[in-house]
């Protein structure tokens, strides 16, 4: 028997044919055909689906697919779950899983340049000589021995 290799790679496209979904980490079906080096018709015997059932319970003897919201979205796997599988119920001795960044999508770009700002404010607030800032009316939160204190004058009566 030989080793299986999973690696998670993303697709170029959002394609469901392209055998993982884009950015996920997630493999499909085709990819877990040539990790496991079985027939597509043998990945689907092995594949944990219920036709009555969309989202079936974790079957520790079967390949448990991640969750779908339709029963036509395509089976994608986690990489650890077709290394399970190929452990315990396959038996197949070497299994390595591969995990690959995946390229920059632009939320993630947007979410690095967000965490940038907020460092850059973090710095400036650091370096902010409190005792030299006048105090304003609107301020609620006064520093005390230890920490912040709220403010009660500002409040109105409950």
């Amino acid at each position: 028997m030989h080793p299986a290799t999973l690696s998670p790679a993303p697709a170029a496209g959002g394609d469901a044919d392209a055998g993982s979904e884009p950015g996920s980490g997630l493999i499909g079906i085709d990819d877990v055909q040539k990790a496991l080096n079985r027939s597509r018709a043998s990945v689907y015997r092995y594949t944990n689906t219920d036709p009555r059932q969309l989202n079936p319970p974790f079957n520790p003897r079967r390949l448990n697919p991640e969750y779908r919201s339709d029963q036509k979205d395509p089976l994608l796997f986690h990489p650890h779950e077709v290394a399970r599988f190929a452990r315990d119920v396959l038996r197949i001795k070497e299994v390595t899983v591969e995990v690959l960044n995946s390229p920059s999508t632009a939320t993630q770009q947007l979410l690095s340049a967000i965490l940038a700002e907020l460092q850059t404010i973090n710095r400036r607030l650091d370096h902010l000589d409190p005792p030299s800032r006048e105090p304003r009316p609107e301020d609620t939160l006064r520093p005390t021995g230890n920490g912040l204190r709220f403010d009660q004058q500002n409040r109105p009566a409950a």
